[in-house]
């Protein structure tokens, strides 16, 4: 049964973020929503709940449907909601009182502890806010569930609990997932929905399956409009040989017949379709001085703490030789961000470092944490570049605009970018300081699909070449199966090697299981 049809849907705003969309959601649909930063993913779960009206087209909905949606962004009214109030809070005035237990329901299903129960929002994760927002729209029961980029700041094991957590939903209950995680739409959804100005692509597949379908549909597509193309330029080639021979001997039929080949020409050039190009968010390059060192980095069983003293893991007696590109992963709170500092500190700071850490002199450090602390929010783009690197007010507008950033937005305030667009202006910064040694937190955070995958191609040398060497910590599993080529894992206080990542992924999900 159909709960959500939407018939020729389009919204235009400015450009045409989708139009001409058929759809519909029913029972047993667990879709996935597939689109670059900023090309209606989030517009379409507004139109979906009623909040937004499209531009065209229209969406019937079966009656008395209740939509749940949890969206990217914590309203700033809940900070200092306890995590227990703000879900009870979601629950009608006369059932809050007779049916309170509903909330430690949901809390328990969602595997979340006594002591973080009490505590405000501000006090907790970003990982467990995202999760105490999704409890607060589960326990009003909703017949269709919406979710905006969930796994945002999740560690592995809170994904794959979410995971578990959505496969084990009741699945009368359809789920629509927009997400740039790969690997999570490939665990938690049947359908994927690749979201286009034109010609929007739906395939009854999970996503990787569903993007090489779509990969096969783009280049069939393109076949067809280069063969279109080629007969529209034959029967133009042949109408100007009939038009010759007519003029010369005064036909009338060869000019009959010229105007009617030029007239097929004109149909099929008309009616050729061009396979999709992704209009791309801005370009992704990376650059990499490369050192003659083979050794760039030794842990001499380093202690790794919180800045409060207490002992989060000794590292043991490890190296990062030239080449290696490291995924360190662990759960939320084990230090992983605590090692990167460190190791950014023995870089740029050799005289202040930990003798335990230790860096070769010759080393040019790319750095970028998850929260792209390098970005000044009240500052711009344009000064961002200028003040760093000797490139000339033109050259920085060129590159900026190379990175998906327009005019207005290169002149404008870093803070009111979207993540995906100070994710872009900060790969831009990476490149233009031509390291030789990357230390990356998070890098995919805020990346859409594209970026993700071009990032990915620069680590490895595909593009420009050589291959980087570093140490980045992520938990998005496809960039770090697609990129590391060594694993460090954060387990009882230890950092330990393991041999591949499925492994390493296995062993962060039993950790808080």
């Amino acid at each position: 049964m159909a709960l959500i049809n939407l018939r020729n849907l389009g919204v235009t705003l400015g450009t045409p973020l989708f139009s001409n969309l058929d759809l519909t959601i029913g029972a047993n649909d667990r879709l996935g929503l597939v689109a670059a930063n900023g090309r209606g993913k989030s517009t379409l779960l507004h139109c979906l709940t009623g909040g937004l009206e499209p531009s065209a087209g229209e969406i019937t909905r079966s009656r008395g449907l209740r939509v749940g949606h949890v969206e990217q962004d914590i309203p700033a009214r809940f900070a200092d909601t306890a995590f227990h109030d703000l879900v009870r809070q979601a629950l009608p005035a006369e059932q809050a009182d007779s049916e309170g237990w509903r909330v430690d329901v949901v809390l328990d299903s969602l595997e979340v502890p006594e002591p973080l129960r009490q505590r405000p929002l501000s006090r907790l994760s970003g990982g467990w806010q995202r999760l105490a927002m999704l409890a607060r729209i589960w326990v009003t029961e909703p017949d269709l569930l919406l979710l905006d980029e969930p796994t945002n700041h999740l560690d592995l094991a809170r994904i794959n609990q979410l995971e578990d957590w959505l496969n084990a939903l009741p699945r009368e209950v359809p789920v629509v997932i927009s997400s740039h995680d790969r690997a999570f739409l490939d665990a938690t959804t049947n359908r994927t929905l690749f979201l286009r100005p034109e010609r929007s692509q739906l395939f009854a597949l999970p996503y990787t399956r569903a993007r090489l379908a779509l990969d096969e549909v783009d280049a069939s597509q393109e076949r067809r409009f280069q063969r279109d193309l080629k007969t529209a330029q034959q029967l133009r080639r042949q109408a100007a040989k009939l038009r010759n021979i007519g003029i010369n001997s005064g036909s009338d039929l060869l000019v009959v017949k010229t105007k009617q080949l030029k007239e097929r020409a004109e149909r099929l050039e008309d009616a050729a379709l061009p396979a999709h190009r992704e209009r791309s968010a801005g370009a992704i390059r990376l650059a990499n001085r490369g050192t003659h060192a083979k050794v760039l980095v030794t842990l001499d069983d380093a202690t790794i703490a919180a800045p409060d003293g207490t002992l989060l893991f000794k590292t043991g007696k490890r190296w990062i030789n030239q080449g290696d590109r490291i995924i360190l992963l662990g759960a939320n709170g084990t230090g992983k961000s605590r090692l990167v500092s460190l190791i950014r500190r023995a870089i740029v700071e050799p005289q202040g470092a930990s003798e335990a850490i230790r860096a070769t002199p010759s080393l040019k450090l790319g750095y970028s944490d998850q929260n792209l602390s390098e970005l000044a929010p009240d500052d711009t783009p344009g000064a961002a570049i200028g003040r760093r690197f000797d490139v000339g007010d033109q050259r920085a507008r060129s590159l900026l605009a190379g990175a998906g950033l327009t005019i207005e937005m290169q002149d404008g305030a870093i803070g009111r970018l979207s993540g995906g667009q100070k994710a872009r202006l900060m790969m831009l910064i990476l490149r233009l300081a031509n390291p030789n040694f990357y230390l990356l937190d998070e890098p995919t955070n805020h990346l859409d699909i594209e970026g993700q995958e071009a990032l990915e191609a620069e680590l490895m040398g595909q593009l420009m070449g050589p291959e980087a060497s570093g140490l980045l910590v992520s938990h998005d599993r496809s960039f770090a199966r697609t990129v590391g080529n060594r694993f460090w894992l954060i387990e009882n206080r230890r950092l330990v090697e393991v041999e591949g990542p499925d492994r390493l992924f296995a062993s962060v999900a039993r950790r808080d299981s």
